[in-house]
């Protein structure tokens, strides 16, 4: 079971992976220089999952393939609808490619201790009667969401770890989408300005008003109003043991393949 104490740890996980040097001491094999250089931004030097990409060490489809018969038409044809472009590689360089994925793959099996990736059973430890009965009990999930429709489908969509994340923190990875929170300052003058919430601190309050201009208040001399619907997840935190944190999950997963209501 994975306790509060170690969440930061697991939310780095990522990061910590895509920048970790290449295995030391030994001259690379031409399919771990291809690899470095082709595919390490997305899966790790190492194909040991990086800031975007999956650990190929313990991905189904590597442990399922037999001399690249699943694996070289991923490289060659990409998986465009999650983020990975097609590769235009001759057959010895996909030879080379395969042979270093697996050759990893082996290596990673033989020492289990080097995993820095968080596989899905590492957090499917809850029970998901009970993480049934929080979701929907008083002061739950249940209050905003529903499993038949904004949550309809979010365990095809996310899964172990990823899933962790955005139930915790929601806000987390939003890109280029606007801040939800919405923010309404009145100045001393009357102005009022209203917009997404840009920045916040004991000092400083600032807006993204509605044609696109960054706005910033001095907070002790303004008025202000936040209404962030993500506040809700950051007071649970607080509430949350470890139990009902592996409980809520175990339900969520539960919720998979399911159309979001048109």
């Amino acid at each position: 079971m994975i306790s509060r104490c170690v969440l930061a740890l697991l939310f780095l996980l990522p990061a910590i992976a895509s920048a970790q040097p290449p295995p030391g001491g030994d001259a690379e094999s031409p399919g771990q220089t291809l690899f470095a250089s082709r595919c390490g931004f997305c899966h790790g030097r190492d194909a040991a999952g990086g800031e975007s990409g999956p650990d190929l060490t313990i991905s189904p489809l590597v442990a399922k393939d037999v001399n690249g018969d699943l694996l070289k038409p991923v490289i060659r044809d990409g998986r465009v609808d999650k983020g990975m472009p097609a590769f235009a590689l001759g057959g010895s360089d996909l030879d080379a490619l395969v042979d270093y994925i697996h050759d990893v793959k082996k290596k990673a099996d033989a020492n289990p201790g080097r995993r820095r990736s968080v596989d899905v059973a590492d957090v499917a430890t809850g029970n998901v009667d009970a993480g049934k009965a929080y979701f929907n009990g008083a002061g739950g999930c249940a209050q905003c969401h529903t499993p038949t429709g904004d949550l309809a489908g979010v365990a095809t969509r996310l899964k172990g770890l990823a899933l962790m994340q955005r139930m915790l923190d929601p806000g987390r990875n939003r890109g280029t989408k606007p801040n939800p929170a919405k923010v309404t300052v009145t100045t001393k003058s009357g102005e009022t300005v209203t917009g997404s919430l840009a920045h916040r601190d004991e000092f400083t309050i600032a807006v993204i008003d509605p044609s696109g201009w960054y706005r910033s208040f001095t907070a002790s001399q303004v008025k202000f109003t936040v209404d962030d619907p993500l506040e809700a997840h950051r007071d649970q935190l607080a509430k949350y043991t470890d139990k009902d944190m592996h409980d809520v999950l175990a339900y969520l997963h539960t919720l998979q393949n399911e159309e979001r209501p048109k």
